[in-house]
């Protein structure tokens, strides 16, 4: 479930935000004091930000130079001001993408989607890395990473946790597992499957990552 944090003090605005993002499967926090947001920046640790240009005490330019002295995290404004100006600048200073009031919700929610697909969901193909969330799986190296902890994996391990990784979040069935650990030298049933999986999550308990693969009845397993 990818956190997303709203900088945004028209509250009315921010509660349609978060009730829309909330129905989308997002976890929304919104900020509601506007001195510190750096504090509930790095409390919070969310995957994208929704950012306002008029705050109280100091604007959203401020903030978005602020946050990227500490992170990469994508940065979506959100403002009433329409000059090229105020967009050029915003893009400029770290900004990511932005987006006019009055908006539409589908918009929005289609743009917040696409960043976090660009951001989190494909492949690197120069570091050969996929990525959900904070972990980190190297393709190479069967090497699991997560928050600089590492951990090798075996073969079945690794095609388990990279079909995974590639559907973030969504259901993968049993079948398809299966045919991912199946090759001309060896048939793989479901019962190896599922003591691959246990192994695997076994791992992901040493890094910290507890009930990280959720077992779907009847369907199969998705990422938490």
């Amino acid at each position: 479930m990818y956190k997303i944090l709203i900088i945004e003090d028209d509250n009315t605005i921010s509660s349609i935000i978060e009730d829309r993002l909330i129905k989308w499967g997002y976890l929304p926090k919104k900020i509601t004091e506007f001195h510190n947001v750096l504090s509930d920046y790095s409390n919070f640790q969310p995957q994208l930000i929704l950012l306002d240009i008029n705050l109280p005490f100091y604007d959203g330019f401020y903030w978005c130079a602020k946050i990227r002295e500490l992170s990469n995290v994508p940065i979506i404004f959100i403002s009433s001001r329409d000059g090229d100006g105020d967009k050029i600048r915003a893009i400029s200073q770290g900004g990511d993408d932005y987006i006019e009031k009055p908006f539409s919700m589908d918009l929005l929610i289609a743009k917040i989607q696409a960043i976090l697909r660009r951001t989190y969901a494909y492949t690197d193909k120069d570091l050969h890395i996929l990525q959900y969330k904070d972990l980190l799986l190297h393709m190479d190296r069967q090497l699991v990473i997560y928050r600089e902890k590492e951990m090798e994996l075996t073969r079945n391990e690794f095609r388990i946790l990279s079909v995974l990784i590639q559907n973030q979040g969504n259901v993968v069935s049993r079948t398809r597992l299966i045919k991912a650990l199946w090759d001309d030298e060896s048939f793989v049933d479901d019962n190896t499957l599922t003591v691959n999986v246990n192994r695997l999550r076994k791992k992901l308990v040493a890094l910290g990552l507890e009930d990280y693969i959720k077992t779907i009845k009847g369907e199969g397993y998705r990422l938490l």
